[in-house]
């Protein structure tokens, strides 16, 4: 895990090289300082060397303007850093999400995956650039100070160092507890998100059921939780800070008595008593650093953690090592002998399932709710893997293809219409985002949508709304149906591709729909009757499978479930 962190810092190394080294110029010229002081009270100013005084004078004058010029390059080259780490580990998750199977997605609320992509990585961001640098430069300032003044006085500066090493010791046991601590805001943070996106996304169901008041319960429960979460990281962190301030207060009065019993004695002079104050305030620095990268290393690595879990998981359904590319297909679908569940509850849905659609055919699936309409659609673009037995596509298992060169041969509209915060036009480039303008005017026209659109004040680039929430259900249905128009796939899956329209506008949109269908194989599944009995082929499913098929005309004059649906549906 380490390692992978450590790998982001390669596309920028230049910078943090640079980083590195101004952050160590800084450090060297705190070291410089009190042994200049040192110089000063037991030379320069007792022997009256004006000449001295003023030249250091002005050495230190310059030196501190180059030390103002690496403290800039740190502050904002350094964070610069940082944010482009940041930017090259959200590219990477949001890559690895788009790949991950839909079962993550059915365990998984949206608002904690926003909270990886977004909360955790500044915090990650703000680790990744602070760490290092800290590090490094307490380190320098550490050792630096230890090498210097043990070569003035051994004895008081192992007394000193053995007060550093108390607090070192400190620190690293209230580590865990801090860790635990942050993990668990982590946690309640992702709730309180998933709260907010659920409550928002619902708000109109919200004020039709009244129900404003309930959402405030449940919204409070979930903030009562995130704030206790917070009060206990503080409690740790509470403990963590005075433990390490009264550790250093320690150290000063250490300094304060030792060094005084060593100027008794005549082992250390003034000047040098002066030095070991110094380099205390400057090794206090470092230390207080150190003691915030703790702290801030607490929360950046939890969210690292669940940042790396996520890039370490393995999607089931994926490209095999050799892959075969759908070029030109003619359409023919196979299942054979399917057994299907869903891993989120272990509901079984196919069993020994079997369905041959043969190229260009027009097959219809009716039946009751939960016998497997809709995931015999989502079978055969592979957003789930069978459980058992193989679905086809001209022959070859599905699990055999090139996952994209499988799904672009496919159009999916399905029943559950997702519309994009943006214009019409972009929404309808989303079936094909090379398509020209001519082409989603076409396509808006075979959706008989375009005189709709040219209604509007702003046409095509006229704002939906986020999900929509401008249109109507029947304008998003036809939206989503323009952009399988411009798709133009060579096999179509309606699943209740109509279920939303009026009765006008569905016939106006199935005359369309029966003349993008002609030559192509197209899977149409539904509840309205009336929109299936061109169909070339009806498959009633039951729990038990399929228990008729036939045509429109076949199954009405069979007079079983499905005339009797039809004769429900005409009355």
């Amino acid at each position: 895990m380490l390692k992978k962190f450590i790998s982001y810092y390669k596309n920028h190394r230049v910078l943090f090289y640079l980083d590195t080294l101004a952050a160590s110029i800084m450090s060297g010229l705190n070291l410089l300082f009190p042994v200049i002081v040192r110089n000063f009270i037991d030379d320069y100013i007792p022997n009256e060397k004006l000449d001295l005084i003023f030249t250091f004078a002005a050495i230190l004058f310059l030196l501190y303007l180059v030390r103002m010029g690496c403290n800039f390059f740190v502050n904002y080259y350094g964070h610069v850093m940082g944010t482009r780490i940041e930017r090259d580990m959200r590219i990477d998750l949001f890559r690895k999400i788009q790949t991950l199977d839909s079962d993550y997605f059915d365990e998984h609320k949206t608002g904690s995956i926003m909270t990886y992509i977004v909360g955790h990585l500044r915090d990650i961001s703000e680790m990744s650039h602070h760490t290092p640098e800290n590090l490094f430069v307490s380190l320098i300032m550490v050792i630096g100070s230890f090498v210097i003044l043990v070569t003035i006085h051994a004895p008081f500066t192992f007394i000193v160092f053995f007060f550093i090493l108390l607090l070192v010791i400190f620190s690293a046991m209230r580590r865990k507890k801090m860790l635990d601590a942050s993990r668990k805001t982590r946690a309640t943070h992702e709730d309180i998100n998933s709260e907010i996106e659920n409550s928002l996304g619902g708000i109109r169901l919200t004020k039709a059921f009244t129900n404003e008041h309930f959402e405030m319960q449940k919204f409070s429960h979930v903030t009562d939780q995130y704030q206790q979460s917070y009060d206990d990281f503080y409690l740790q962190m509470g403990i963590f800070s005075s433990g390490t301030n009264w550790f250093i207060d320690l150290l000063y009065i250490a300094v304060l008595v030792f060094g005084g019993y060593f100027v008794y004695l005549g082992q250390i002079t003034i000047g040098q008593y002066t030095q070991y104050f110094l380099y205390l305030a400057y090794l206090i620095q470092p230390i207080r650093t150190l003691i915030m990268t703790i702290e801030q290393v607490q929360k950046g690595w939890s969210g690292y953690e669940k940042f790396y879990k996520i890039l370490q998981i393995q999607p089931k359904i994926c490209n095999p090592d050799n892959p075969v590319y759908l070029n030109n297909p003619q359409g023919r679908i196979t299942f054979e002998d399917v057994d299907f569940t869903y891993e989120r509850n272990r509901t079984h849905v196919l069993k020994n399932f079997n369905l041959t659609v043969k190229p260009g055919q027009k097959v219809a699936l009716v039946g009751a709710t939960g016998v497997g309409k809709s995931t015999i659609s989502k079978l055969i673009p592979r957003f789930y893997d069978v459980e058992k037995g193989a679905v086809k596509v001209d022959g070859t298992n599905v699990k055999n293809y090139d996952i994209y060169s499988l799904r672009s041969n496919i159009g999916h509209v399905q029943q559950d219409v997702y519309i994009f915060f943006g214009t019409i036009k972009d929404n309808i480039l989303y079936g094909r985002p090379e398509a020209t303008y001519g082409d989603v005017i076409t396509a808006a026209k075979q959706a008989n949508i375009h005189d709709f659109i040219m209604s509007l004040e702003n046409g095509y680039e006229t704002l939906v709304g986020e999900r929509g929430v401008k249109l109507s259900g029947g304008q998003k249905q036809r939206v989503s149906i323009a952009r399988v128009f411009l798709k133009n796939p060579p096999i179509l899956i309606l699943d209740e591709a109509t279920s939303s329209l009026d009765t006008i506008t569905e016939r106006l949109i199935q005359g369309a729909l029966d003349k993008l269908s002609k030559g192509r194989t197209t899977l149409v599944i539904a509840h309205r009757l009336s929109t299936i009995s061109n169909a070339d082929e009806i498959l009633v499913l039951s729990q038990d499978g399929i228990s008729e098929r036939g045509t429109h005309q076949e199954l009405i004059a069979a007079g079983g479930y499905y005339a009797s649906l039809y004769q429900a549906s005409m009355n």
